[in-house]
């Protein structure tokens, strides 16, 4: 069901199947909603209980009025669990919702019990993102940001993926004109302030898993394969044929590599 709350003194949207032993909170990406993960949540809620939000700025819920930090949301995912009456829950983020999830794991390590990254990296913005996210801004300010969401969106796709996914791809420009613009622009300079969580990764204790994509225009598969080899502790996979949107690109593989990874950390549950 859906519903609205609170947290953090703005109204968040949110998803909740409320039924499922281990909870698992979906966080989608720049640009998106919680409908991104619409098929993942419903593949996923036979066996688990599923709870996706729009993040702040982004679709129906409230922005704070100049920064969204990760850490400010961060603590909104916090509350939402508390809305829900959840203890515990594995996070999964996709791309700035990874963001947030590290976030997560390192601001509350006691009720997030387990962490996914789909097509996400540690690394803080270098000074080459954070002049693109700049632009970004500029053109948002100049009420363009339909217009760089018909040119981003796509992007986020493997080349070979656009034309079976034309009908998602349009699906998440249109939800695009439910974004508050000034929420956007405070999300993108929270992703220009966001700290290197490599550390986070490096030391948590909990279980993860890294997804990344073979095409993805964003993190080459030489970045990808490096992280792996870097976080050894971690579980993760390159996936064949999909870009920045693996589990919409492949979603088969990517469901069956994440089921694998909760029941396999997750049994008791």
């Amino acid at each position: 069901m859906e519903f609205f709350s609170t947290c953090q003194n703005i109204p968040v949207h949110i998803s909740d199947t409320k039924k499922g032993g281990l909870t698992i909170v979906l966080l989608h990406g720049y640009l998106e909603t919680m409908y991104i993960f619409t098929e993942l949540a419903e593949a996923l809620s036979s066996k688990y209980r599923v709870i996706s939000i729009d993040l702040p700025g982004h679709g129906l819920s409230g922005s704070s009025k100049e920064i969204n930090t990760m850490d400010f949301c961060a603590s909104v995912v916090r509350d939402v669990l508390s809305v829900c009456k959840v203890d515990k829950a594995v996070v999964a983020g996709h791309s700035m919702g990874g963001y947030v999830a590290l976030s997560c794991i390192k601001s509350f390590p006691d009720v997030f019990e387990g962490l996914v990254l789909l097509n996400s990296t540690p690394f803080p913005d270098d000074h080459n993102k954070r002049e693109g996210r700049m632009r970004q801004i500029n053109i948002i300010k100049a009420s363009k940001l339909t217009t760089l969401a018909a040119s981003s969106i796509p992007r986020m796709y493997g080349e070979g993926n656009l034309r079976r996914l034309d009908e998602k791809i349009e699906e998440t420009v249109e939800n695009c004109e439910t974004h508050d613009p000034n929420g956007i622009i405070a999300c993108l300079r929270g992703m220009m302030e966001r700290e290197d969580s490599c550390q986070v990764l490096k030391t948590m204790k909990q279980p993860a898993f890294l997804f990344f994509g073979e095409d993805d225009n964003f993190i080459p598969s030489e970045t990808a394969a490096d992280l792996l080899k870097r976080f050894p502790n971690a579980d993760g996979a390159i996936i064949p044929k999909c870009g920045h949107n693996s589990f919409i690109e492949q979603p088969e593989k990517v469901l069956e590599l994440l089921e694998a990874f909760l029941d396999k950390n997750f049994t008791s549950r």
